[in-house]
């Protein structure tokens, strides 16, 4: 047998990387806990002692000055030693406050919340099956709602809905739309506002998300769009509708070719399917030089890929990928496939596809 030698540098650099990991994974936890409490907003506002800005933000100034000693350390905030005043650079507040869809503070929840989960994965990876849905309510949706509302408030109307060609025109002039898995509703409610003359309905399997969305849609006013709770893989198609969207939902079903194929049968013939999903290769050496990768795989594993497994499913998981996508929509029937980007979200792309006239 031959002894295996190792390479003393290559160990260090691993240790490097790994500590790298771990200090990072703790700075997430500071950014969501500054992003919760308002200690960031509270920043933004103008530069201040730990003391002002604790005051500022209403919480105590001996916590207040600890988060932000992670925050400085991590580069994220400034400090003057001298003044003893921390300060918050303008570009870094476009990304940590505000409602734009260039805050991506609430990403940090992500990590934050599926990390209770660990436990439950090291499970199932032993003895196999999955951690079902119900388990991740419904706190997940709230997290899923606050990754993607600015998203859908600043560019659903203006960028995500005119890759398809037509498609704006048509809902100005009035037609049926489904929004399958549309949890708290804002994606439904931010098109029937948009789009009086067209009829939405929103259908997802969690209660309370909508009940979110029957709320919000009433405190607008708007009467247009109503929500159903339903197993998206049950779509009714008589009458069928004239479009229907779909945003991160497809890669967690336990029967995804299931539900394109139903999709497909509740469009009108040429209907347009406008999917929303992850930016990924479906072959993991293309996704190497992903930066995002670490997030998406580990999503995956513990949540898109285990609630599809806890139902028996096909498991398709997070980085299901643009290959494999654009397959399962030709063989669910789609025809004339399109890939577009969506503005500030480096996670997603649009799929736009239409069901075959004949």
């Amino acid at each position: 047998m031959t002894a295996t030698t190792i390479d003393e540098q290559r160990v260090q650099q691993c240790v490097e990387r790994l500590f790298g990991a771990y200090v990072e994974s703790m700075l997430v936890l500071m950014i969501d806990l500054a992003n919760r409490t308002g200690l960031l907003d509270a920043l933004a506002e103008a530069p201040g002692t730990s003391a002002e800005v604790a005051d500022r933000a209403g919480l105590t100034e001996r916590y207040t000055r600890e988060c932000l000693g992670a925050l400085v350390t991590g580069g994220l905030v400034e400090y003057d030693p001298a003044a003893e005043r921390y300060t918050l650079p303008p570009e870094h507040a476009l990304c940590l406050t505000g409602g734009g869809a260039t805050n991506v503070a609430p990403v940090s929840r992500v990590p934050t919340l599926l990390a209770h989960y660990v436990a439950d994965a090291a499970t199932v990876v032993r003895d196999g099956g999955g951690i079902p849905y119900e388990r991740f309510r419904p706190e997940f949706t709230t997290v899923m709602d606050g990754l993607s509302r600015a998203t859908f408030d600043q560019h659903l109307v203006e960028s995500i809905l005119s890759a398809a060609n037509g498609l704006t025109t048509d809902l100005h002039r009035g037609i049926r739309v489904a929004d399958i898995g549309c949890g708290t509703g804002h994606s439904t409610v931010v098109l029937a506002r948009e789009f009086p003359e067209s009829v939405f309905v929103g259908y997802d399997l969690s209660d309370d998300a909508l009940a979110t969305g029957r709320a919000e849609a009433a405190e607008a006013g708007i009467t247009n769009v109503r929500f159903e709770n339903l197993d998206i893989a049950r779509i009714p198609d008589d009458p069928p509708f004239h479009a229907i969207v779909g945003f991160d939902v497809i890669h967690d079903q336990a029967n995804p070719a299931g539900v394109l194929r139903r999709v497909h049968r509740a469009l009108v013939p040429g209907g347009v399917f406008l999917m929303m999903d992850i930016k990924a290769s479906s072959r993991l050496e293309n996704n190497i030089a992903n930066p995002l990768g670490p997030l998406l795989y580990s999503v995956s594993t513990l949540h898109c890929m285990t609630v599809s497994l806890a139902q028996g499913g096909a498991g398709l998981g997070t980085v299901w990928g643009e290959e494999l996508a654009r397959q399962m929509l030709a063989d669910a029937g789609f025809a004339d496939v399109t890939v577009h980007e969506v503005p500030d979200d480096p996670l997603n792309q649009v799929y736009v596809a239409r069901a075959a006239t004949a």
